[in-house]
């Protein structure tokens, strides 16, 4: 990576935290800094559970206990057990934190139109552009990966989501069957991609011994394919079949799926003849691993 792509995104950050007013005291002339004016934004007329805006916005629970404080002490949001669950906790807007949000939401209306403002419609339609384009990018680097067992919550919802995908996509139908027992140490692998504490991909990679490594069950969800994560989760699960010894990975697909096929085309794999018996497969490839993968490059 180089370092003007760093020096880049730091020029980015201090125009957009200037420009936004990130650095005064007060948020879009309120009262308030910027972090308890986007709490207060994130809680909305709706309400939120406390664990859901931890995860949404990325804070520990220290300082988003002492944020939640402040808004409270100020009348501004109450927080209650949930009806029917004393074990969550909800925020909710009282009537003077409901009046705050609707100022805050024309004040970041008149925000955002006084950045456009000043540009001529061309420039403003090439920034919503270039925002939107940053927006999905940023989402990009917000997705974490991490190994799951296929039987805890995070990792069945990103199965049962393949499933029904796949489904739908199959003119026969589809039926898992067994086998994700299998990918846990020291036979596999499970990972989850994540984002903001949500399942949004996932993918199993299958050790035997004496035989290549098999890549299984790679799933995105719809919500966040464009954004390169397939991809990374095949490059993933490349570089940790690399680091177990593999120097070969092997995987099976469905003509239905023609946006996987393409994706392990142009990733470096090539067509061989079948080597399962999947009634599903109908196309196989392989591809082999170099030290370049076991190092994640």
């Amino acid at each position: 990576m180089g370092q003007h792509l760093v020096d880049t995104v730091r020029r980015f950050n201090r125009t957009v935290t200037q420009r936004v007013g990130a650095l005064d005291d007060g948020y879009l002339t309120r009262d308030r800094p910027l972090a308890q004016a986007r709490l207060l934004w994130e809680i909305g007329p709706a309400g939120a559970e406390i664990a859901a805006l931890r995860t949404r916005l990325g804070l520990d629970a220290g300082h988003l206990s002492r944020l939640l404080r402040t808004l409270e002490g100020d009348g501004l949001i109450t927080v209650t057990s949930a009806p029917g669950d004393g074990r969550v906790r909800v925020a909710r807007l009282t009537t003077a934190g409901r009046t705050e949000w609707d100022v805050l939401d024309q004040l970041s209306d008149e925000l955002a139109w006084s950045i456009l403002e000043p540009l001529s419609d061309s420039q403003r339609t090439r920034l919503a552009a270039a925002m939107t384009e940053v927006e999905r990018l940023l989402m990009a680097s917000l997705v974490e990966l991490r190994v799951c067992p296929p039987g805890e919550p995070a990792a069945r919802a990103c199965l049962r989501a393949y499933a029904r995908e796949l489904a739908q996509r199959f003119e026969s139908g589809f039926d898992p069957g067994a086998g994700d027992d299998e990918l846990v140490p020291p036979t596999g692998l499970f990972l989850v991609a994540t984002l903001s504490g949500e399942p949004v991909g996932c993918g199993g990679l299958r050790l035997l011994p004496g035989e290549p490594a098999e890549i299984k069950r790679v799933w995105v969800s719809p919500s966040v394919r464009g954004l390169g994560l397939g991809r990374r989760i095949v490059r993933e699960l490349e570089r940790r079949a690399a680091d177990a010894g593999a120097d070969l990975v092997r995987l099976d697909t469905n003509d239905s799926l023609t946006e996987a096929i393409q994706l392990y085309r142009s990733s470096g794999y090539h067509e061989i003849p079948a080597y399962n018996d999947n009634p599903y497969a109908r196309h196989w490839f392989a591809k082999p691993l170099s030290s370049d993968d076991a190092a994640g490059r």
